[in-house]
């Protein structure tokens, strides 16, 4: 995992040059939103939405369910986004008795929202942020957090973009022992946004919260094709992980996972 994080963050710098900032910024999202300068007044809604879903019978028999909706409200001094994401898989067990039984194994929804203040400055930015992860077989069931911060975009050029995150923060938390945690975090993030071709984007996004008690990690990579004007296929890889768990938890969760994503 710390691997993984210093790669991403290392990819950030080494693609940072005094010369690349363009005069127009990309857009964030390359196939569903135009650049930040198209709104001069008013306001504009960006949204997707994705699922994903395995469903196996026979020997084995279980069903997986993944989803998320991203929507993002561009404003002429804000740009505010809200995220929900919901994971859950069941299995079917054979008893000794002859009998089957539905299991779940895995059970995981989180919610965020970000409001961010445009400094005089482009690309500079002052945003707060809360978001809240409920995880029923998780090293940590219940995680809850609180910042405020700082971000800036370190390269703008019309094919990708480079944006990071600093700032201070807290957060209360549950791990799978029942045992309560909270204390003051500092968060970094970075996020990469790289359109490869015109029919296909790639992303990768680190973020980090360290405290006394345990240092929370986050990251996702993901490339997305384009269907059509609306639908696109998602290929994405992530990984969460915590530096304090319980003895019966390991440290890192991964998902891999295929979604349909329809933007609107």
């Amino acid at each position: 995992m710390k691997s993984l994080m210093f790669c991403a963050l290392a990819l950030a710098a080494v693609t940072v040059h005094a010369d690349d900032l363009a005069d127009a910024a990309p857009s964030s999202t390359y196939f569903t939103q135009p650049p930040s300068t198209a709104i001069p007044d008013g306001s504009n809604w960006y949204t997707s939405a994705e699922l994903g879903a395995i469903t196996t019978s026979g020997n084995t028999t279980g069903t997986s369910v993944t989803g998320k909706v991203d929507a993002r409200h561009e404003m002429r001094n804000w740009s505010n986004e809200y995220i929900f994401s919901g994971y859950f898989k069941e299995d079917e067990i054979a008893n000794d008795d002859g009998t089957r039984t539905r299991t779940r194994s895995a059970q995981r929804y989180s919610l965020s929202a970000k409001a961010a203040y445009k400094l005089l400055e482009d690309g500079n930015r002052a945003f707060v942020l809360g978001s809240h992860v409920n995880d029923k077989f998780g090293a940590y069931t219940r995680y809850s957090s609180i910042g405020v911060g700082y971000g800036t975009q370190l390269l703008r050029r019309e094919d990708k973009t480079v944006d990071v995150e600093i700032g201070p923060g807290y957060f209360h938390g549950e791990n799978a022992e029942g045992e309560i945690e909270s204390g003051v975090t500092v968060r970094g993030a970075a996020q990469l946004r790289w359109r490869v071709s015109p029919s296909a984007a790639f992303s990768q996004s680190v973020s980090v919260e360290r405290s006394t008690a345990n240092t929370h990690s986050i990251a996702e990579t993901a490339l997305s094709t384009k269907i059509n004007g609306t639908m696109q296929m998602k290929a994405a890889f992530s990984a969460r992980n915590d530096t304090n768990v319980p003895q019966e938890k390991k440290n890192t969760d991964t998902q891999t996972s295929l979604t349909l994503v329809y933007s609107f």
